[in-house]
């Protein structure tokens, strides 16, 4: 499997790109390697608090990076980035004792995200094209409109999580994160009509 395809989400469950085909050995593991984390996270919430869940978020981010590797063979610069964001959110949550840092996290990650596929369309690159044209075969505008809606979706999870931990409580901004993947990957099923329409036809 390429490392195009197998550009998706971080190592804590909190869609960070767009989610790619991966091959079906992978598959498996790799969801189990990234859900691992934030399932982590959200335990050591329920008993111990949040500073202590930001700790283990940390750790056990880092550990999955590591598994990745060793499992999968690979570790792609978004789970790197995704990573490093996440470990050093966790971590000053951790050492100031201040749970807004953990809790921005999906908005800087999907902030920069949303703000990398507008700065392509604007500069006449088309990234997710980059990332998925080995795993889809569509047309410049289908993948123009697939950007488009990508774009809008990480704006929109930027907007819902800064909105959640600011008015609401702990627990509901941790059911509100432990939604974050299958809310990607039905936003990923949602887009395949789109997919189907501008796929181009391969016996031309």
């Amino acid at each position: 499997m390429s490392e195009r395809q197998s550009e998706s989400r971080a190592t804590d469950g909190t869609p960070s790109a767009v989610p790619a085909p991966t091959a079906p050995a992978d598959g498996p593991a790799k969801l189990l390697i990234e859900l691992a984390p934030l399932v982590l996270f959200i335990g050591a919430w329920a008993m111990y608090g949040m500073k202590t869940a930001a700790g283990v978020l940390a750790v056990s981010t880092v550990a999955a990076l590591a598994v990745a590797y060793f499992v999968l063979g690979h570790v792609t610069k978004m789970m790197i980035f995704t990573a490093i964001v996440a470990v050093a959110t966790a971590t000053m949550t951790y050492v100031l004792d201040d749970p807004s840092y953990v809790k921005m996290k999906p908005t800087v990650v999907n902030a920069f995200f949303a703000g990398a596929l507008g700065v392509g369309l604007l500069t006449g690159k088309t990234y997710l094209k980059m990332m998925l044209g080995e795993a889809l075969r569509l047309d410049e505008t289908g993948w123009q409109k697939l950007t488009v809606r990508w774009i809008g979706f990480f704006v929109a999870v930027a907007v819902a999580n800064e909105f959640v931990w600011r008015t609401m409580s702990d627990g509901q901004w941790i059911s509100f994160k432990a939604l974050l993947l299958p809310a990607s990957i039905a936003f990923m099923l949602a887009q395949m009509p789109l997919i189907s329409r501008y796929a181009l036809d391969e016996k031309k």
